[in-house]
């Protein structure tokens, strides 16, 4: 069997260089003291793509409120990166494109019907739940993120890398599901349907992420 040496270079960077932050198995040692903790690697909804991108650019650029995640641009040349990814994506998340398809395609599908009140129902909804930690402009700086005695940290939706169906399906399982550590990010599944949720998505898309140039193709196709 022909050697995989990109994966092989991806597993000597993760490990000279990942590895203290992510754990051997993708996720951080409860004996680590961070601010923010690094996502299990294991649940992560980025796709491969993305996940170079993070690793390239840093977390910051793609909306992160921390920069704990920063850019490997200065360090590593485009293989390298790329090759951390793919490693990434193969040891610890090999499934995950399935399994976000699979969710996918069980949620309720937008009628004809339905699609002219997304924007009126998603707008309404993003008021009344988002707006506290994402912010007035989705740019992550509402106003429980002012709150001192409990720090959270919310994503600017300006920013993220996420596609309009993994966002929904993050607003739907929640943060935990996704591999964050803490449980800032709920899932909304049980106060609100997939149409509700679909229309946050699509009001956030329509009024906050008009910059299309900083959304990646990704291989999320479901």
């Amino acid at each position: 069997m022909a050697k995989d040496y990109k994966f092989e270079v991806g597993e000597k960077i993760y490990h000279q260089t990942c590895i203290t932050c992510h754990g051997e198995s993708g996720v951080t040692s409860e004996d680590l003291n961070f601010v923010v903790r690094p996502r299990n690697l294991s649940k992560t909804i980025l796709t491969q793509e993305q996940t170079y991108e993070v690793i390239k650019e840093g977390g910051h650029y793609w909306g992160s409120y921390s920069d704990m995640m920063p850019a490997f641009k200065y360090v590593y040349d485009e293989y390298q990166l790329r090759a951390v990814a793919y490693y990434i994506s193969l040891k610890f998340n090999k499934g995950l494109e399935k399994k976000a398809e699979e969710l996918y395609a069980h949620s309720d599908k937008i009628s004809k019907k339905q699609e002219p009140k997304m924007l009126k129902r998603g707008k309404k909804i993003y008021n009344r739940n988002c707006r506290w930690c994402h912010g007035l402009n989705a740019k992550g700086d509402g106003e429980a993120t002012r709150n001192p005695d409990k720090s959270i940290f919310p994503y600017d939706l300006t920013r993220t890398l996420l596609t309009n169906k993994q966002m929904f399906l993050y607003a739907k399982y929640g943060g935990k599901f996704w591999g964050t550590d803490k449980d800032d990010m709920p899932s909304w599944s049980k106060k609100y349907d997939d149409f509700t949720l679909k229309s946050v998505i699509k009001y956030i898309d329509v009024t906050f992420r008009k910059d299309k140039k900083i959304k990646i193709k990704s291989n999320f196709k479901p």
